[in-house]
C-alpha cells in the first residue's frame, strides 16, 4: 500500500493482513515478488530475530534478519526532535526579528511567503530523492519555521496573544491522543482507512485550492471556506485529517522498525511527522483564530 505521505510513497509498502507494511518476503514456494527490501540477500530468513525490532504477533508482521544499522524508535525520536527543534528555533527568531506592525507587515509577509515557497521546494525535492538528505530536511524545517513564525506573530498581534499557545497545546494534544489511540489499537490502519483518508485529503486540498483561487481573483475569502461557520467546519475537518495522517505515519514508523529498515529511514520518518504536525498546527491556528476573532 502506498503511503499518503509523499516521504513514504516510494518506500514499497504493501498490505499485510489488511495492514500497511513494508513488502514482506514471500513464503516458501511463492515467487519472489514483493520481497522485503531490507532482507540480506535472497537466501536470508525474513523471519529471523532482529535485535532492533519486535515481532508484531497480533497482526502477523514478519521480522527482518539481525544486522547493524537498522532504524530504531530512538533514531526516529532523535531525528524528529532535531527537525521540530529547528522549526521552533527559526520560528522564534522570525517572530523576534520580523515585526508585523503596519510599517513592516508587507515586508515580513513577503519574507514569510518566500520562505514557505523555498520550504515547499525542499519538501518536493526530498520527496523524490531515493535517499534521505539530512541537510535538505533540516533546511526545509528552517524555512518552514520562518513562515510559521511570521504567521504566528501576526495572529498573536492582531487577533489574540493566547491563540498561538492554544494552537501549540492543541497540536500536542492531537499528537498525544492519536499516539495513545494507535498504541491501544483503537485506530486500525486498514486498506479501507487508508482509502478513506486519501479520498478525503484529495477532496479537501482541491476545495481549498479552488477557494484560494477565488480569493486571489475575487478578493475576500473566496468561497468562504476559511472564515465564519464554514471556516470552523473545515478547520475541524483539516485537524481530523491531520490526525488520520498521524496514524498512517505511526504505522509506517512501526513497519520500518519491524522490518529492519535502514537507519537513514529515520530521517524520512522525522520529515514525514514534521510535515503532518505543521499541517495540524496551521489548521489549529486558523480554527482558533476564527473562534477568538468572534469574541
Amino acid at each position: 500500500m502506498r503511503s499518503s505521505n509523499p516521504v513514504f510513497s516510494r518506500r514499497g509498502f504493501s498490505r499485510d493482513n489488511g495492514y500497511a507494511g513494508f513488502n514482506a518476503a514471500p513464503q516458501a514456494g511463492a515467487p519472489a515478488v514483493g520481497a522485503n527490501p531490507y532482507a540480506q540477500g535472497a537466501a536470508a530468513n525474513p523471519y529471523a530475530t532482529n535485535p532492533y525490532a519486535q515481532q508484531d504477533t497480533r497482526y502477523g508482521a514478519p521480522q527482518a534478519p539481525a544486522r547493524p544499522d537498522v532504524m530504531t524508535i530512538d533514531d526516529v525520536v532523535t531525528r524528529t526532535a532535531m527537525t521540530l527543534g529547528t522549526v521552533v528555533l527559526t520560528a522564534a527568531l522570525s517572530w523576534a526579528l520580523l515585526p508585523v506592525d503596519e510599517a513592516n507587515l508587507g515586508k515580513s509577509y513577503g519574507i514569510a511567503v518566500g520562505a514557505a515557497l523555498v520550504a515547499f521546494v525542499f519538501a518536493i525535492i526530498q520527496s523524490f530523492k531515493r535517499k534521505a538528505s539530512p541537510a535538505l530536511i533540516i533546511a526545509y524545517a528552517a524555512f518552514e519555521g520562518v513562515f510559521l513564525g511570521v504567521i504566528s506573530s501576526t495572529v498573536s498581534t492582531y487577533i489574540s496573544p493566547g491563540t498561538v499557545m492554544q494552537a501549540v497545546m492543541g497540536t500536542m494534544c492531537v499528537f498525544a491522543g492519536v499516539l495513545i489511540a494507535y498504541k491501544m489499537r483503537w485506530i486500525r490502519v486498514t486498506r479501507r482507512f487508508y482509502g478513506f483518508v486519501m479520498a478525503a485529503a484529495v477532496g479537501f486540498v482541491l476545495l481549498m485550492m479552488v477557494n484560494m483561487l477565488f480569493s486571489v481573483f475575487g478578493g475576500g475569502d473566496g468561497l468562504g471556506f476559511r472564515s465564519g461557520g464554514l471556516g470552523i467546519l473545515f478547520g475541524v475537518i483539516g485537524i481530523i485529517l491531520g490526525a488520520c495522517f498521524l496514524a498512517l505515519d505511526f504505522k509506517q514508523v512501526e513497519d520500518g522498525i519491524n522490518y529492519g529498515a535502514p537507519r537513514e529511514e529515520s530521517w524520512l520518518a522525522a520529515f514525514g511527522l514534521t510535515l503532518t504536525l505543521v499541517w495540524i498546527y496551521l489548521e489549529m491556528l486558523r480554527l482558533l483564530s476564527i473562534l477568538n476573532g468572534d469574541d
